[in-house]
């Protein structure tokens, strides 16, 4: 078990490595220079042999970088672009157009001089660094936001900010596997991947794991974000490597990949999201994007190839991040419904791009009391196996797998990258399954989804988009009805939770179905001008906006609860 520590904070973890020096995110930055140089040359390694090792589609290769580039930096400029961008990509087409002119000296630069001088550039940009001070500073800083922003919201405005500090883990709940993930930790590599439902997650997660005495990670964080002031400071110095979603030319994404891939095999924990980006519907992920999860892959095969039985596993830790409500509700379900519904569905967009509205965003957030539960799932290998304590691999049936003979092929260890696409494809489908097993639900889901559902039986032949249209008159439930759909609910949510099927907030376990209504009509009243839910004068249940009730009846899809109700 291991040792908490009980602060202002509430019970923090010990750090599994209290030397900074020995956390392999502080040796990669030691070794900075050695590590770009061995990534630019594995890159183009790669480059080289998606291409066939062919000059002609390097060539090619080559001038579709360019156009593509050009694109960028003609229709998508943003404030976290290098100065010299133009210049740079002017002077490479200059470059380009001498050698395909044939006058060139055979003895100058030709294609590959090219692509080591983009990959280069490439490598540069998103290999981040990592500061200790700034880690600390960092570590301190948001601890003391999170307790003074929760002190002022539990005690009702910012004249009580300096007060007594009320148990921050009282309001953000850290559960799940943890002490199983710790030991894991100590004996591999271990990446992180969470949900993602809203702009808080990705300092969330990592108050989180720093909670939990995990070493920092690297994590990756969209060049954009580098263009908000406060964020590049942090950013720049805590290990966060640049993800520019802008560039799909091959020699940027084999770039990409490749750090990730070797950063892996350097030992460094990772995090990412695997959901891309945030969900705009509010359902929990049902798909996940595999290519960070492939180079995860390939770094254990390599570990294998270099190290043998010495090989240092790396291992996945679904992570789900559960919120009473999500400040970006409105604007996130606008967004899903002009995509999906294309043109019945119009909305603007909106932006969070400066540090003000960071920063007025994590205020908003904290000043609402409403509690938040991080859960850290089942670990398990990079073939959705379960794993021990000891970092042992188990399949369905409970018997022990020897993970390293899933990369042999007559009798070798070997790459295939058919072979191995279909292993990080059975890899997602497990996470995915994870998230509906961990997510843990709060009795304002529970109620959204129970109100929503009454509206969508009530109006049958109506499609979604005539639903969102519903006049205010017939938007209104009836006490005993939306009563009893929440107890037909909770009745069965209390046997999957028996089952280990998900989770649930303890309310929801043993509260009364008065207390859970109650305290779901709470939290959905707590932040939203127009209330997805709500008393009305004449003690009827009403929805001031469907549209944002809908968004939170979507965190409970997939798990059949329409049926019983």
């Amino acid at each position: 078990m291991a040792t908490k520590v009980n602060n202002s904070e509430g019970w923090l973890y010990d750090p599994i490595l209290p030397d900074p020096e020995t956390w392999p995110i502080v040796k990669l930055t030691h070794e900075r220079e050695e590590f770009l140089k061995e990534l630019v040359e594995l890159s183009i390694q790669n480059i080289k042999e998606s291409l066939g090792n062919n000059p002609s589609n390097l060539k090619d290769e080559l001038a579709r970088t360019l156009y593509t580039e050009k694109i960028r930096l003609n229709q998508t400029p943003w404030k976290a672009d290098k100065p010299d961008e133009k210049d740079f990509w002017s002077k490479v087409k200059k470059d380009m157009v001498r050698i395909n002119s044939g006058h060139e000296n055979p003895n100058s630069f030709g294609h590959e001089d090219l692509v080591q001088r983009i990959v280069s550039r490439y490598a540069e940009e998103i290999a981040g660094v990592f500061d200790v001070q700034a880690y600390d500073f960092a570590k301190g800083f948001t601890t003391f936001l999170f307790a003074r922003l929760l002190n002022a919201s539990q005690n009702k405005g910012l004249s009580r900010f300096w007060g007594s500090r009320n148990n921050l883990h009282d309001k953000i709940h850290l559960v799940g596997e943890i002490d199983h993930i710790r030991e894991l930790a100590k004996q591999g590599t271990v990446i992180v991947v969470p949900t993602h439902s809203s702009n808080l997650d990705s300092m969330l997660i990592g108050w989180a794991i720093q909670s939990i005495g995990l070493p920092p990670v690297l994590y990756g964080a969209g060049l954009n974000l580098f263009g908000i002031k406060i964020m590049a400071w942090f950013m720049n110095r805590l290990g966060a490597y640049k993800v520019d979603r802008r560039k799909k030319n091959l020699l940027y994404l084999e770039t990409l990949k490749m750090y990730s891939e070797l950063s892996l095999r350097k030992g460094c924990n990772g995090l990412f999201f695997p959901g891309g980006t945030r969900s705009r519907s509010g359902m929990l992920e049902k798909r996940v994007k595999l290519g960070l999860l492939g180079t995860a892959l390939q770094a254990q095969r390599l570990n294998f190839v270099h190290d043998g039985e010495e090989a240092k596993k790396i291992f996945v830790v679904p992570v789900t991040i559960n919120y009473n409500f999500v400040l970006e509700a409105q604007s996130l379900i606008d967004q899903h419904l002009k995509i999906s519904g294309q043109e019945q569905y119009y909305v603007e967009n909106d932006d969070f791009s400066t540090s003000n509205k960071m920063l007025r965003f994590i205020y908003k957030f904290f000043t609402a009391s409403s509690e938040i539960a991080v859960r850290f799932g089942t670990p398990m290998d990079l073939f959705g196996n379960r794993v021990d304590e000891l970092g042992a691999s188990f399949d369905p049936h409970g018997n022990e797998v020897d993970i390293k003979k899933y990369f042999y092929s007559n009798g070798d260890i070997s790459k295939d990258m058919q072979r191995d696409a279909e292993y990080t494809r059975m890899l997602g489908e497990q996470i995915v399954k994870s998230y509906h097993r961990e997510a843990v639900i709060f009795s304002s889901q529970i109620v959204a989804f129970a109100a929503f559902r009454i509206f969508k039986k009530r109006h049958s032949k109506m499609d979604l988009y005539g639903l969102m249209r519903l006049p205010s008159e017939d938007l209104i439930i009836k006490p005993k009805k939306l009563m009893d759909s929440v107890d037909k609910m909770v009745v069965r949510l209390r046997e999957m939770h028996a089952n280990g099927e998900v989770q649930l907030e303890q309310e929801v376990i043993d509260g009364s179905l008065a207390t859970i209504v109650k305290k779901g009509i709470a939290n959905l009243g707590i932040y939203h001008a127009k209330l997805p839910l709500m008393y009305n004068p004449q003690g009827d249940f009403e929805s001031q906006d469907i549209t944002i009730l809908y968004f939170y009846h979507n965190r409970l899809e997939g798990y059949e609860l329409h049926k019983v109700i």
